[in-house]
């Protein structure tokens, strides 16, 4: 027991020191070659074309041939941050909000991931990696990195400078996919992360500490590595890490992780550090996992999350021993809804989930990696033991909502009406550049119940007294609960990043 609170310690106290992901939806396909020029349309599917190359041990294990074919892809991320006036504000207005919020309006306490800066109220400026992924000027990045960032400069590894668009993002896997005005770029080939071994060289490259195209190499130490770092209000946070001792510091956030082919196998992401700094142990999500978010962003501009639908419970010898259960691989079902696609497909509390797709699954984020390199309206094959019978369903994945529908940017748009006024989505871009996540847009006030609260048009609501609020039904919800007490907080931004708060329904 205290070897095991001794591990979830030191992964609790892993910070972000690298980059999160990169992406392709059809994982599997034969092997092809990424094409030196790629067409300049932004839907064009680049991860479709990851390489299942065999992996090999240069002779007298040389690492320069893959040092040189990926440092050149490899750019450093250069942020930029304003610091909104209403900051000061806050400060003074906390004994107010104290009488709502409590101590959850105190400021964040911890520390912040190596390589996002910390923005002090002047603003502030902060630096880390990214991987190019296409030769018209496609380029992956963290989330965390470009976090609040008000602007974004790319430097090339041979010094060429370019502004930087941000294309999309998804906090729940810390990725962002960024743009530049440019053709005929270095880029990195992706690597199937599927055939990557425990004990095989890669390399590291990104921008530690501001010493730009730093490259280290390690072995793979461990997959399917879940630290804890991506834990999200919504529970949505997705990790599957592959582990190595190739050195990680800050800075490194978004660069490349590599095979001795030069292939991309992960993106680097996370340190476990008391510091810091590295100390001994890396982690990167795999490409495999990390190319389907970036298609999806590409795509879509939203992340397509598929949901089996299951509460799950890794297997272990207590649980063996209080379920009276005849092995120790695979995952525990501990309950489903009646409509989710697990029980539909005829999964039951009790079941133990051995693969998925013929792959073995023995952990949590093992299970939720498989299952989120789809999309939602696939079919996978779900094998399961029950009791000492195995056997296989066949699932039909669903979103969040329920339906095996494709989500797109308008639909995620979508708005409501409430009091007049029209409460609206707010774009995955736009959340990313604000470092939020969810969020009310309101507009037409002036003909609303809200037109005397002070508010704007344009003002993000985040928060309702206690509550956060991740979509338009929420304010609803929330607001309407208040009616019944002495009115509600609303606390929110507007798109410049202004602080705001507006008591509503108060005498």
């Amino acid at each position: 027991m205290q070897a095991k609170q001794l591990m979830l310690g030191l992964f609790g106290s892993a910070i972000l020191g690298g980059g999160v992901a990169v992406g392709g939806y059809k994982l599997l396909e034969p092997a092809q070659l990424v094409p030196q020029a790629v067409a300049a349309d932004p839907q064009v599917r680049y991860t479709s074309q990851m390489r299942s190359t065999s992996y090999a041990v240069p002779e007298g294990l040389n690492f320069v041939a893959a040092a040189a074919a990926v440092t050149p892809a490899v750019v450093h991320v250069m942020t930029e941050y304003a610091a909104p006036a209403a900051d000061r504000r806050q400060q003074q207005m906390d004994p107010f909000l104290r009488q709502f919020f409590g101590d959850q309006n105190e400021q964040f306490q911890g520390q912040m991931p190596p390589g996002h800066p910390q923005v002090p109220q002047g603003g502030g400026s902060g630096s880390g990696s990214g991987v190019i992924i296409a030769a018209n000027g496609y380029i992956v990045t963290n989330y965390h990195v470009i976090e609040k960032a008000s602007k974004i400069e790319v430097v090339l590894d041979d010094k060429r400078k370019y502004d930087a668009e941000l294309v999309g993002a998804d906090p729940n896997t810390d990725l962002a996919v960024l743009k530049v005005k440019a053709d005929n770029l270095p880029f990195v080939k992706y690597g199937n992360s599927d055939d990557v071994k425990v004990g095989q060289w890669v390399l590291a490259v990104g921008n530690p500490f501001n010493l730009n195209s730093t490259v280290t190499a390690g072995i793979i130490s461990a997959k399917g590595r879940n630290i804890g770092i991506l834990s999200r209000k919504n529970n949505m946070g997705l990790e599957s890490f592959i582990q190595t001792d190739a050195v990680v510091n800050p800075g490194n956030s978004g660069g490349a992780l590599v095979n001795l082919n030069g292939d991309l196998i992960g993106i680097n992401s996370a340190i476990a550090s008391r510091t810091g700094s590295y100390e001994g142990y890396s982690f990167a999500i795999p490409s495999s996992l990390a190319s389907k978010v970036v298609d999806d962003l590409l795509k879509y501009k939203v992340v397509q999350r598929a949901l089996l639908g299951v509460q799950i419970r890794e297997v272990d010898a207590t649980l063996a021993s209080e379920k009276k259960l005849n092995t120790l691989n695979g995952v525990y079902v501990e309950g489903l809804s009646e409509s989710s696609s697990a029980a539909v497909a005829g999964i039951k509390p009790g079941d133990i989930i051995t693969r998925i797709n013929g792959v073995a699954v023995n952990t949590s984020s093992q299970l939720q990696e498989q299952v989120a390199r789809f999309r939602p309206g696939d079919r996978i094959k779900v094998g399961y033991l029950r009791g000492s019978a195995a056997g296989t369903a066949e699932a039909i994945l669903r979103n969040a909502t329920g339906t095996t529908g494709v989500v797109r940017e308008e639909a995620v748009a979508a708005s409501l009406k409430y009091e007049g006024a029209t409460l609206s989505m707010v774009p995955a871009r736009e959340q990313a550049k604000l470092g939020i996540e969810g969020g009310a847009k309101i507009s037409g006030i002036k003909g609303s119940n809200f037109r005397e609260s002070g508010m704007g048009d344009g003002f993000i609501i985040t928060r309702i007294d206690k509550n956060t609020v991740t979509k338009p039904a929420d304010v609803k919800t929330y607001l309407d609960q208040a009616r019944e007490n002495q009115g509600a907080l609303v606390e929110g931004l507007y798109p410049d990043g202004r602080k705001a708060y507006y008591p509503i329904g108060q005498e």
